[in-house]
């Protein structure tokens, strides 16, 4: 979040870049960067634009019915506030005219999660003057989506617990399906959830993806009560989970096992998802141990690449893997992505995110196999510590 304290490592950015600011926009919660980035609360309905310039002080400019949320901006940096939209397109020009400005601007949409400025606006800032509109990607990667030491270590211990709920379920559904009273889909998400609040691991957004067989195939299967699915001997079972410590950072997983003896099939198609994953592991050592750059894009490639030899590549239907910040599961930093976006942001120190690929077969099968990355000095960390190499048989 933007501090006083912070802010000389964003203007440092600012000026690694060459950008004479970030303008920051948002209304109505358009732009998810600007609230968590300002950390503002309380009322906001009118459109606020905040100036970070690549020196001196950060200026507000707020709307005068609403200034509640501000009360805890900083006194020494600017604050201007407008009531007519002349009041603020003037101020906007004093602030942007003939300077390099960055914006949450993706050109041509290339990365929607950066892509949270309407062209209206952008029209707005060039004619107050802005000489150019660039995108704010580079600075949402190394200000906005690095994790500090501290929330490395909470995802570290999030992601061992993660894991051992996995496992747990699985002996579970396996000894009910042997003793004759097969669970539910549906029960073992419930399970699931309670075993995260036994060990005090925030509930996520929506229940985790406990899916049997075919419905496998579906990459985001809900369980539901209405739709009692057993899990029976025999059964392929995924079960996809996430939570994390109280403002911690999410521990994001997939895990596969066998209830009996796998078909040939399932083998293949584990083997496949798994050597991707591993070959997206190995590249991403490799570049991050050398100090030489790596994309988001050039992983996905990498591991897709694997899939495709393998004969599954119309199968892995969604990017290898999504971004982790401290505020979101699916994040704002650089994706494994070069399928559904078009992602050219290095991967740099201090940021995490999922590896995740899969093959679905609709009807028949469906696989995915997950965990997390970040990456630190030098060297690419890989949570759960024991993360899955083999398909689990139960």
């Amino acid at each position: 979040m933007l501090t006083p304290e912070t802010l000389p490592r964003l203007q440092e950015a600012l000026a690694g870049a060459d950008i004479d600011g970030w303008l920051v926009y948002d209304f109505h919660g358009a732009n998810p960067i600007a609230a968590g980035l300002l950390g503002l609360q309380g009322m906001l309905t009118r459109r606020i634009f905040v100036w970070l310039p690549r020196e001196g002080v950060p200026v507000a400019i707020t709307h005068n019915i609403e200034q509640g949320a501000w009360d805890r901006w900083p006194e020494a940096w600017g604050h201007e506030r407008y009531s007519s939209w002349r009041e603020l397109e003037g101020l906007i020009g004093e602030m942007v005219s003939g300077r390099r400005v960055a914006m949450e601007y993706s050109p041509g949409d290339a990365v929607p999660y950066l892509d949270r400025v309407p062209a209206g606006v952008l029209e707005l800032v060039r004619d107050a003057g802005a000489s150019e509109i660039v995108s704010s990607a580079e600075l949402v990667t190394r200000f906005y989506a690095v994790w500090t030491p501290e929330q490395l270590a909470s995802h570290r211990r999030a992601a061992e617990v993660v894991r051992s709920v996995a496992l747990e379920a699985f002996q579970l559904a396996a000894s009910r399906a042997r003793g004759g009273t097969p669970m539910t889909e549906f029960e073992l998400q419930s399970r699931i959830l309670e075993s995260f609040a036994r060990h005090g691991l925030e509930e996520p957004d929506h229940g985790p993806i406990v899916a049997v067989g075919a419905n496998a195939a579906n990459p985001h299967y809900a369980p539901s009560a209405d739709r009692p699915v057993p899990i029976v001997d025999g059964s392929i079972l995924l079960v996809d989970l996430w939570a994390r410590e109280p403002d911690g950072i999410y521990a994001d997983q997939t895990w596969m096992a066998s209830l009996g003896k796998p078909s040939a099939q399932a083998l293949e198609v584990w083997n496949a998802i798994r050597d991707a994953r591993d070959a997206a592991i190995a590249l991403l050592r490799e570049r991050i141990s050398s100090g030489t750059p790596v994309t988001g894009g050039e992983v996905d490639d990498r591991s897709r690449g694997v899939l495709v030899e393998r004969g599954f590549g119309d199968y892995f239907t969604h990017r290898t893997g999504h971004s982790i910040d401290a505020r979101d599961l699916h994040g704002a930093g650089p994706h494994l992505d070069n399928l559904e976006t078009r992602e050219d942001r290095v991967l740099i120190p201090g940021v995490g995110f999922s590896i995740e690929p899969g093959v679905y077969i609709s009807g028949r099968i469906g696989m995915r196999t997950e965990v997390n990355a970040y990456v630190d000095d030098r060297q690419l960390v890989i949570t759960p510590n024991d993360y899955q190499r083999d398909l689990i048989l139960l």
